[in-house]
């Protein structure tokens, strides 16, 4: 009988075990911080392998790898990892999950963890799967705490209720309604809140309880596959539909008091809103909007001109608050209090003044946090600063990857939604690639430092060594800058489909300006704000933005200063995501090159997407076609812009939407007619006259009506259809048409439920247009 394991001699295993005992010793002498090098070869060298020799040689090369990776603690890190790839997996179901079961399989997985304690490999994989359970959990709960009612259909109510939040804009303004009462709809029925738009000025802020009429809509479903989906970002918003004010917007007397937590963030916007408009009337123009919206986080006063060239130029973070505003907001008030108290020689010998100062920043950094809007970049900047605090307090490292750790369950606890949003993916991302080169550079400085001493360095005079500094300090900005790009790009082309080369100049430039101009004047300004002496910090703040605009504009005119890209197969960002955590999560360069598969893999995704010939709304009143000369043309009796923007973005075309609608089309108060680039006729039927005809010469019926049942075209998509499938995109093959919808014939999401079965649904009921109160594309945070 012989042995399944192939026979080694004896030399060569002799060879191995000296080798993986060389790995061992290596890791056990290793120090923190420090790089281990390859081990040398054994006498002989490695000549001569058979493939058994050289798998056996490579398994302990991994194995030796895994030892580093333990003695650096570096598996801990994939721990959130798991936590979050179980809040995809509760996202990825097409029915709501049950949160007994989910918390049954939760329990049972940490009690098995708990169990195998003892048995590292078991284990390790048993506990991956306790916070694989343990995100799913969370988002299950999540789901289960926010959930609210979601308004059906078009409606127009009269609502009354409190203003929670109010945007004001240079026409109009938006806010966010909490509803007592909406009238026409039972107490069981009413949305928890809603948002609005006001085209006049309002006379009202908010904490103001209101009565009005509105026009509301369900909150917009998904416009694409795959695509952006503001449905279920309002429910975890608890924001149950979408609208706009009918007439004006009367003060009312409240019923009740507002409770504590209310009043304080209405007070709170109302100080929000008049420094930004203090600041935007002082600088002016859009420089004063981007004043506005980096001090207190109000963004709704930048013009739609200024918000395309930054996002060209691959600055749009700068009217966002996130992580490096909030790290400087955290650092200066920690250097002025740990200065003021080392004025005094008592305090600085005989008492904590780091903590007390770190103490001091985690108040302000906190205040800073809600004054802002504490919106999701905000939040995890938040998460992080208040851990490297704690850690100065409690005498450990601050800036580590395991902070990042503790910041990213942090997320995943309290808002486990916020995974699938841009704003947390490009966040965390561009972080851990700082933090990354942050850990690289303790070690090349480490290095240095031990050549230094080892050998007498040549005298310098102080101006070398200044420049010497000047010039470290610039090269490893470029690194990070660099690193942190590349962390990022798969998630701006994923999540936008755009990138911008240019983005290394715009970055330096745009954090010179937050450090030296924006966060330094936003906390003088505010200081000097209730004496009325903070015009000139305003007008010192503006100037660092003119220079911003001057050079975004540069960019923007620069050629090919933004690639737009189409969008990817749905798995791609999954292997692109694991390649980017594999580069900066583990320390050995074996265990580094892993992130090559990965990369490999995502990138073939990413030029795999499929793309589509026709986009169909899901109400079923507009679509796109591509004709014959290979771009996209939007048709409809009233196209809306925001889809005509996904779509033409999702095809990697960067023309203006609103350039486009009915372009290469025919209109008339019946429908539109499109002819795509195979000679495939589409109609889109807007009135139900034009059935008859429409349903003989087209190859694809669209329609927010329902089709006859003697239609005979071989595509029908009518209200009926939309109504369980989504959006649909189309795509032409050899044999037709491959069809891809939006939704599963089974989904039953809170946010996304299947539609309620109507004996005679009447075609004359008012189609639901889904985008005029849509929260615009860039309203998903580049933070």
């Amino acid at each position: 009988m012989h042995s399944p394991c192939p026979k080694i001699p004896r030399a060569a295993l002799g060879r191995h075990i000296g080798h993986l005992g060389g790995l061992v010793t290596g890791v056990s002498s290793f120090e923190d911080g420090v790089a281990i090098g390859a081990p040398a070869r054994a006498a002989g060298g490695f000549g001569g392998f058979s493939l058994s020799e050289a798998w056996l040689d490579l398994s302990l090369r991994f194995r030796a790898a895994v030892e580093v990776e333990i003695a650096h603690r570096r598996l801990f890190l994939w721990l959130p990892v798991a936590a979050g790839a179980g809040v995809t997996l509760y996202f990825a179901a097409d029915r709501e999950p049950s949160l007994a079961y989910a918390g049954l399989l939760t329990g049972c997985a940490v009690v098995i963890a708990f169990a195998l304690r003892r048995f590292r490999g078991p284990f390790a994989f048993a506990l991956v799967l306790a916070f694989l359970s343990i995100g799913f959990l969370c988002a299950t709960l999540r789901t289960y705490l926010v959930s609210a009612p979601v308004i059906d259909r078009v409606r127009v109510l009269k609502l009354t209720g409190t203003i929670e939040e109010m945007d004001l804009r240079r026409i109009g303004a938006r806010f966010v309604l909490r509803i007592a009462k909406a009238e026409g709809l039972a107490p069981d029925e009413a949305p928890f809140r809603v948002r609005l738009t006001l085209r006049e000025t309002p006379h009202v802020e908010a904490g103001a309880f209101v009565s009005l009429t509105a026009r509301l809509l369900p909150p917009a479903k998904l416009v694409l596959p795959g695509g952006y989906d503001f449905a279920r970002d309002a429910f975890f918003a608890r924001i149950g539909g979408v609208g706009s004010v009918l007439g004006h917007v009367e003060q009312a007397p409240a019923p009740a008091p507002p409770g504590l937590w209310l009043a304080l963030m209405t007070a709170i916007d109302r100080a929000r809103n008049a420094l930004a408009q203090r600041v935007f009337t002082i600088v002016g123009g859009d420089e004063g909007a981007v004043a506005a919206a980096m001090v207190t986080g109000k963004r709704d006063l930048l013009s739609d001109k200024a918000r395309e060239l930054i996002r060209e130029a691959g600055i749009f973070h700068i009217i966002t608050i996130s992580g490096v505003q909030m790290t400087l907001v955290a650092g200066m008030i920690f250097w002025i209090v740990r200065r003021v108290l080392a004025f005094s020689t008592v305090l600085a010998l005989h008492y904590p003044i780091k903590k007390w100062a770190a103490g001091a920043a985690i108040v302000g950094a906190i205040a800073y946090d809600v004054f802002t809007g504490s919106r999701v970049g905000t939040e995890r900047a938040l998460f992080m600063t208040l851990i490297v605090l704690a850690a100065v307090i409690a005498d450990r490292r601050g800036f580590t990857m395991r902070n990042l750790a503790y910041a990213a369950f942090a997320v995943i606890i309290f808002e486990p939604e916020a995974l699938l949003g841009a704003s947390f993916q490009l966040s965390f991302a561009a972080v851990s690639a700082l933090v990354a080169v942050s850990e690289a550079r303790s070690e090349f400085t480490a290095r240095k430092r031990a050549e230094r001493e080892r050998r007498e360095p040549p005298p310098r005079n102080l101006l070398s060594r200044m420049l010497g500094k000047a010039l470290d300090v610039v090269i490893w900005l470029f690194i990070a800058t660099f690193c942190a790009t590349l962390a990022t790009a798969s998630y701006m082309a994923y999540d936008f489909h755009e990138l911008s080369p240019y983005v290394l100049i715009g970055n330096p430039l745009t954090l010179t300006v937050i450090e030296f101009f924006a966060v330094p004047g936003a906390l003088i300004g505010a200081l000097l704000y209730p004496l009325g002496l903070d015009g000139p910090v305003w007008h010192y703040v503006g100037s660092g933005i003119e220079l911003i605009f001057w050079a975004a504009a540069k960019i923007a005119a620069a050629p090919d200063s933004t690639f737009y890209i189409r969008a990817f197969a749905p798995w791609a960002i999954v292997f692109l995501t694991l390649a980017v955590l594999s580069i900066v999560l583990w320390r050995s360069l074996l265990m580094r090159l892993t992130s090559l598969a990965f990369l490999t893999l995502g990138l073939l995704g990413a030029v795999s997407g499929g793309g589509f010939d026709v986009a169909i709304a899901p109400t079923g009143e507009n679509a796109a076609v591509r004709l014959s000369d290979g771009k996209l043309a939007v048709i409809g009796a009233r196209p809306e812009p925001f889809e005509a923007e996904q779509w033409l973005r999702a095809d990697g075309d960067g023309r203006e939407a609103r350039a486009l609608l009915a372009l290469g089309t025919y209109c008339d108060k019946l429908g539109c007619v499109g002819r795509l680039f195979d000679g495939s006729a589409l109609a889109l039927v807007m009135q139900q006259a034009a059935f008859e005809e429409d349903c003989l010469r087209a190859d694809i019926i669209v329609s927010p009506h329902k089709a006859p049942a003697s239609c005979a075209a071989p595509l029908i998509f009518d209200r009926a259809g939309l109504e369980s499938s989504g959006a649909v995109t189309l795509r032409i093959t050899g044999n037709g048409f491959a069809v891809s919808p939006a939704r599963s014939p089974d989904e039953d999401r809170p946010w996304s439920r299947p539609p309620k079965r109507m004996e005679q649904p009447s075609a004359s009921d008012e189609p639901v247009s889904q985008s005029n109160e849509v929260e615009d594309v860039d309203g998903r945070d580049r933070e």
